[in-house]
């Protein structure tokens, strides 16, 4: 029963932490528009606004891919079934 209560509980963690996905995509195309109308602003300066956009988008990516690894370490590799 308390395997159960763990997997289930680790399961709805996984899912959980699969939401903080949302952020970084919302984030990226907010990032992507505004580099947009920069650059519509400001096309001899399209170099730097994209460099820029590009570190940006990198950094909001962090905080999807980490979600994604916590998620799989509950489903895959769950460090909590060890301590039963």
């Amino acid at each position: 029963m308390e395997q159960a209560i763990v997997l289930g509980a680790s399961a709805v963690g996984a899912g959980l932490a699969m939401i903080a996905g949302l952020g970084p995509g919302i984030g990226e195309g907010f990032c992507g528009g505004k580099a947009v109308e920069a650059v519509a602003r400001q096309p001899e300066a399209s170099g730097i606004i994209t460099r820029t956009m590009i570190i940006g988008d990198a950094l909001a990516e962090t905080t999807g891919l980490y979600s994604l690894v916590v998620a799989l370490l509950l489903m895959f590799a769950n460090p909590f079934l060890g301590k039963l």
